[in-house]
């Protein structure tokens, strides 16, 4: 049973799966909406240790078109800007899930070297690693027994 487009949705937009998602980093959202599914116009704030340093970033909900799309950005955080736009597609053999992400590093020159050296890769397994989750979770709780995962 292929999972369905507002299944795929909904799950991308549960808290506490991310946190599960990401336990090998020691992910926490420590502020805003903490619990559940987060919506549009709400915050969370991340804290999680990435290259050996503990982050704290907080994303904003800013765009939602249920269960098509919707875009998060970092209000507070490490990066000159950072903005996730994740977009779900109904496909014959279950929901493409496709991740936007721009980002610019701050200091100059260094991030952009930064950017291109190490951050692109690195934002794009932790995408594939929480989508597989997302997968997985979706599959377990039988709402699933595929879904095509297409990472941008």
């Amino acid at each position: 049973m292929p999972v369905e487009v507002e299944v795929a949705f909904d799950l991308s937009l549960s808290i506490d799966l991310h946190v599960d998602s990401f336990a090998g980093s020691h992910e926490a959202a420590i502020g805003g909406t903490t619990k559940g599914q987060i919506e549009l116009g709400e915050f969370v704030t991340w804290r999680a240790r990435h290259f050996g340093r503990v982050w704290t970033m907080t994303s904003v909900i800013t765009e939602w078109d249920r269960p098509h799309r919707f875009v998060d950005e970092q209000h507070k955080g490490p990066f000159k800007k950072f903005r996730h736009e994740h977009e779900f597609i109904p496909v014959p053999n279950g929901t493409q899930m496709i991740d936007y992400v721009e980002f610019t590093a701050p200091f100059g020159p260094l991030g952009w070297v930064a950017e291109h050296v190490v951050l692109d890769r690195y934002l794009r397994h932790l995408i594939g690693v929480r989508n597989t989750f997302l997968i997985d979770a979706a599959t377990k709780a039988g709402a699933a027994s595929s879904v095509r995962d297409d990472d941008e």
